[in-house]
């Protein structure tokens, strides 16, 4: 039964050929408990079963089609459809990991009286949930500036405060969320919950795996747009950079020689 205390949520999904997981992404937004969701989905003109199976769900959805400018722009048409008060984006092939996910959420934005709030993910990985390899740091803008720690489909935003801080940036690629995570912590800071709530997919067509080094790039020309015009801060963030993409090549050379 709905409680009506509680926030309701609209939550966005933007696909492209996403049948293959589609499924688990679905079951786990209409499995939710106790809350009120507005289901949203954009597609990118898929040509495999995505759209019907959409189409199959049995209940009220808002559904964009042919969506073709990138992630970014289908977001945003996303959000212009959204009417709730707590929006989440929750691409395709990402899932909540429990039914009481959207109910814990939104019992903290009421007790709290937060803005916009992050959990934590798990990564599914060949039909496995595995922990983060690392501990996130305590959240505060600075930390923010030295990388993004905040997950995407575990971020849940006031609908008002997104409006007020403006649409996702359609000329970035990868960095888009990074970059709205900056927008928004100039305005709120948000509610740092350490417990995992959603699965974040991880597979060879993921566009994050992909094409990690131009996403790493891209985050560098994001943390520097909001860095100002400090000379120390960004040639600290411009050797962070470089440091990281010089570790992953060594990583990529040690996983070729075991395997080879």
């Amino acid at each position: 039964m709905m409680t009506p205390l509680l926030p309701g949520f609209s939550i966005i999904t933007c696909t492209r050929n996403s049948e293959p997981w589609l499924d688990e992404s679905i079951a786990s937004v209409l499995g939710q408990e106790a809350v009120d969701v507005e289901y949203i989905f954009v597609d990118g003109q898929s040509t495999d079963g995505t759209l019907s199976r959409i189409k199959r769900i049995e209940r009220p959805i808002k559904l964009i089609e042919n969506r073709c400018a990138g992630i970014s722009d289908a977001m945003n048409a996303g959000l212009a459809l959204a009417t709730h008060e707590i929006v989440a984006f929750l691409h395709s092939d990402d899932f909540y990991l429990h039914a009481d996910v959207l109910k814990i959420v939104a019992e903290s934005f009421r007790t709290t009286r937060c803005q916009w709030l992050f959990g934590r993910t798990l990564s599914a990985i060949n039909g496995q949930l595995i922990p983060e390899g690392y501990t996130a740091p305590r959240y505060s803008r600075r930390q923010l500036l030295r990388g993004n720690f905040i997950p995407h489909p575990a971020c849940f935003v006031k609908r008002s405060l997104l409006l007020q801080a403006g649409d996702f940036n359609t000329k970035l690629r990868y960095a888009m969320d990074y970059d709205l995570w900056l927008r928004l912590s100039l305005l709120s800071e948000p509610l740092e919950m350490h417990k995992p709530l959603t699965a974040f997919r991880e597979h060879a067509g993921s566009l994050s795996t992909r094409e990690r080094s131009a996403a790493m790039r891209e985050d560098l020309q994001v943390r520097l747009a909001h860095t100002g015009f400090n000379p120390v801060n960004r040639l600290t963030h411009t050797a962070r950079y470089f440091a990281k993409r010089w570790r992953d090549g060594v990583r990529a050379q040690a996983h070729e020689v075991s395997h080879a």
